[in-house]
């Protein structure tokens, strides 16, 4: 469905070095620290920003051999761009029905509606929840096959991204859809996403399928003495803590049927972020 390899971009102070792959049927989140280079990623797959090197495919093609039947195959939700705040959504409809040959006009009403979106007011009268829900709306009201969405659930409260994510669940119900989703607020992702790429500095630094990373993946905590008599094969991450180690394995059971003094805590998605970017190698 998409596919980047070894894709590159220079800036000063900040370089871009990404493969990922977001297959048919399947959610895949990317999540990272602000600043870690994820809105990058989106601007380069989409064309929006000229890459030094590398290979994007979607649906099989480079994003400028895109026909506009291919682009109304997309639906897209970038951290940085909206909607004008002094059109209403009665002035969008007939914009979205013109731009998009299968636009579902009833549904994107009723759905507004169901959402309490009013029509007739002015974007800039709406929450930073009701425009990101309208921004969403429109990326799935034309049978996109594929949607792109940097930060949707960005400054919203729980409900509004429970709201949101219950949306995305329904568009997952129809076989043959994926979807590409970042975020910071790694816990929206861990039990949406089929599999999940790290991001930092630019780099993808790990890659694992949500429920092995929930699973698998665990914090140990010991003494220095402890971690000095420790088998190591496993561990990915180590830091330096004021007990001791600090410690971040994938092969959680390893260590439990081996070392059952060690305290072993099967650590959130945002402390495994931690450990990956402030731990060092062995």
């Amino acid at each position: 469905m998409l596919r980047l390899k070894e894709v590159k971009k220079q800036y000063e102070g900040f370089g871009l070095d990404c493969t990922m792959e977001v297959k048919e049927g399947c959610v895949t989140g990317l999540i990272g620290k602000n600043g870690a280079g994820k809105s990058t990623t989106f601007k380069a797959l989409l064309g929006l920003i000229r890459t030094d090197s590398g290979e994007i495919r979607i649906f099989g093609k480079a994003p400028g051999e895109f026909t506009p039947r291919d682009k109304e195959r997309l639906g897209v939700v970038l951290a940085d761009s909206g909607f004008s705040a002094y059109l209403s959504v009665k002035n969008l409809i007939p914009m979205l029905d013109r731009l998009y040959s299968n636009f579902k006009k009833e549904e994107f009403i009723r759905k507004c509606e169901e959402f309490e979106l009013p029509l007739d007011k002015k974007l800039k009268e709406f929450s930073t929840g009701m425009r990101r829900k309208l921004q969403v709306l429109a990326a799935i009201s034309h049978g996109a096959e594929l949607l792109i969405l940097d930060e949707p659930t960005a400054g919203l409260d729980v409900i509004a991204r429970d709201e949101l994510l219950g949306l995305l669940r329904e568009y997952m119900e129809t076989e043959g859809r994926s979807i590409l989703i970042s975020s910071h607020i790694s816990g929206d992702l861990e039990g949406f996403c089929d599999d999940i790429y790290m991001i930092d500095d630019g780099k993808i630094i790990l890659h694992e399928e949500t429920d092995v990373l929930l699973s698998d993946y665990a914090l140990l905590k010991m003494t220095d003495e402890q971690y000095h008599v420790l088998d190591k094969s496993y561990i990915l991450r180590r830091k330096k803590e004021d007990f001791g180690y600090g410690c971040l394995t994938d092969q959680k059971q390893f260590y439990q049927e081996n070392y059952p003094e060690l305290v072993i805590e099967r650590g959130n998605i945002d402390e495994l972020i931690m450990m990956m970017v402030r731990g060092e190698k062995l």
